[in-house]
């Protein structure tokens, strides 16, 4: 029995761990959304009007920032772009894992320093799934021009 909850216990872990990787491209969407929907709320739209506010400015934040990779032609704007993405994310994956690891060592220092390797992983990965944005296949814009 003991053996079945160590296996479900990592599964968990591995399963959250997958979920925040695929997710942490979406931490500044996920932001701008509920700023404006707690902005909404407070502002007297209730709470329906909220969720419709927070839904579409995480969406039009999303969409811009595609838009904006996809279209803008230097690099050094490119990477503005995905700075811009990628440091929440990095945030949320450094807070993520010092949450997890709060509860599994005792030692401070070393709680700080898995924190700190979780969140740059979380950062690569965020910055290599929102440049494969930017490098997306274009090839039928391209046809186009021939």
């Amino acid at each position: 029995m003991i053996f079945l909850g160590i296996l479900i216990s990592v599964a968990a872990i591995g399963f959250f761990c997958w979920l925040l990787f695929m997710l942490a491209v979406f931490a500044l969407p996920l932001f701008a959304g509920i700023s404006a929907g707690v902005w909404a709320y407070h502002s007297g739209a209730g709470w329906l009007g909220a969720i419709v506010v927070g839904v579409v400015a995480g969406g039009l934040t999303l969409g811009v920032g595609q838009f904006l990779l996809l279209m803008v032609r230097p690099m050094w704007a490119k990477l503005a772009i995905a700075v811009v993405f990628v440091a929440p994310a990095t945030i949320a994956g450094y807070h993520a894992v010092h949450g997890i690891v709060k509860h599994t060592m005792p030692s401070e220092t070393w709680q700080i320093v898995f924190s700190i390797i979780g969140a740059i992983a979380v950062g690569i990965t965020a910055f290599f799934r929102v440049a494969g944005v930017a490098t997306a296949d274009h090839s039928s814009r391209d046809l186009a021009r021939n």
